[in-house]
């Protein structure tokens, strides 16, 4: 790893390609949908440049891999990862696989349906009279609160510093891959950085893309987001 963090462990956000509900912008939580063509391609494109030997998803460097038990994200990993290094990593038991603190925001009533409609559909049952709805701060009816994604994501991201504590100079393989989706992806982020799921941080994730997430001064207590990054070099060239 390049620079002057060298060995500090990271964080990859992988979400998964393009689906149908994506592509028009309706809220999918446990409705298995397949990835769309185009978005076999996204995840395809990301993984040949940034996965593998030597590139920035380095299966050496991985402490492990997090499924979301989703479809979509379960193909995702099948096309990101070769099927050498996703025998490398099951066969060192490194990857779970239908690790539920990673479904999607838990939608209830609102599966399925695009923001105006969730608006729309709430003003008809009295709410939000004073502010629009927001999932950050409102959550779903018959769905997940802030709270309980908050409360499933904290448990996750102790585990993943229980395993980072002692390896924040590369001591042992570290890196973590998460592979699941947008909203509970972003929603990590803020946990990560130790933001309340209503806080205004705005962030962008599109299909198929990987964002990564580390630590300032190989100090677990100073989690970061990682907002550029370097790709690895060569030092023989």
């Amino acid at each position: 790893m390049p620079g002057q963090d060298a060995g500090t462990p990271r964080v990859f956000l992988y979400r998964h390609g393009q689906t149908e509900w994506s592509q028009n912008g309706r809220y999918t939580g446990v409705t298995e949908l397949d990835l769309t063509p185009t978005g076999r391609k996204q995840v395809s494109a990301s993984g040949k440049m940034i996965v593998g030997s030597g590139k920035l998803i380095d299966p050496a460097n991985i402490a492990r891999v997090y499924i979301s038990p989703r479809k979509r994200a379960m193909q995702t990993f099948d096309i990101a990862f070769d099927d050498s290094d996703k025998q490398a990593l099951q066969g060192k038991d490194k990857v779970t696989q239908k690790e539920e603190r990673l479904a999607e925001w838990g939608y209830g009533l609102y599966e399925g349906l695009v923001t105006k409609e969730i608006r729309a559909l709430r003003k008809e049952r009295g709410l939000d009279a004073e502010r629009p709805w927001d999932i950050w701060r409102d959550g779903c009816e018959e769905g997940e609160s802030a709270q309980d994604v908050t409360d499933r994501l904290d448990s996750l991201i102790r585990e993943i510093r229980a395993s980072h504590k002692d390896n924040m100079h590369g001591e042992n393989p570290s890196d973590i891959v998460l592979v699941a989706h947008g909203h509970l992806l972003r929603a990590f982020t803020k946990r990560w950085l130790g933001y309340p799921m209503e806080f205004p941080l705005l962030l962008m994730l599109e299909p198929g893309a990987v964002g990564v997430l580390s630590y300032q001064h190989h100090n677990i207590d100073e989690p970061a987001l990682l907002v550029g990054y370097g790709f690895p070099v060569d030092e023989e060239e």
